[in-house]
């Protein structure tokens, strides 16, 4: 029977594989980078952390919160949405998924659009790429929305798109990370209630992530 570190050892090593041959597929003559545990940097975006170290460790901060609970992270190079100066596509591959992450606070309202254009970043990254069709949002929650009201808005933000991924949120004043699949969201809209905010007890749905623990250090993925 695998003790609970050779469990940890054998998720860290898949979502390593997984995560390395997808950032490879996007960007097949990029270098990966490791900075810290779990996390890898595309070559060509470490200048960031001289020319904007501000928004370095707002990223890294950010990210921590999904690492430090077992997940590998490869940022991707910077790339400019199509006809935009400015507006940049999705950040990195999580656990083998495109994702895009946001630090959001304020109302209901100003979460759906930090939702909507993160995943129009997933898309667009992927469009050259017809056979991916997941792509994830990570949102780093700082306003003191209820987890019910959050999973109704992003149900909402989802009608009618038919991409696969995962909605991951971080509730900064609960301290909780939850996680629930777009096709769990988009459930909810066929139905007359969309049903507590939490999970019942033995159910997967929105699930909890894991509390952080001591990061292991980083390995090279084989």
């Amino acid at each position: 029977m695998l003790t609970e570190q050779q469990r940890l050892n054998d998720k860290v090593s898949t979502g390593c594989q997984k995560s390395l041959a997808l950032a490879s597929a996007l960007f097949p003559h990029e270098q990966w980078i490791p900075t810290e545990a779990n996390i890898w940097v595309a070559k060509s975006r470490l200048i960031e952390k001289y020319r904007e170290s501000e928004k370095w460790e707002r990223e890294m901060s950010q990210v921590r919160i999904l690492t430090n609970r077992d997940s590998v992270a490869y940022f991707l190079p910077e790339r400019l949405m199509r006809g935009k100066t400015s507006t940049l596509c999705a950040d990195l591959v999580l656990d083998g998924t495109v994702t895009e992450m946001k630090t959001t606070s304020g109302t209901r309202a100003t979460l759906g659009t930090s939702f909507r254009f993160a995943y129009k970043q997933g898309i667009v990254l992927l469009k050259d790429h017809p056979s991916i069709s997941e792509h994830s949002v990570f949102i780093r929650l700082l306003s003191d929305l209820s987890e019910g009201s959050v999973k109704a808005k992003i149900a909402g933000e989802l009608k009618g798109r038919q991409d696969t991924g995962q909605f991951i949120c971080y509730f900064e004043h609960l301290g909780k990370l939850r996680v629930w699949s777009y096709d769990e969201l988009k459930g909810m809209m066929s139905k007359k209630s969309p049903g507590p905010a939490y999970a019942k007890p033995g159910s997967a749905e929105g699930a909890t992530m894991p509390p952080p623990h001591v990061a292991i250090p980083f390995r090279r993925c084989l």
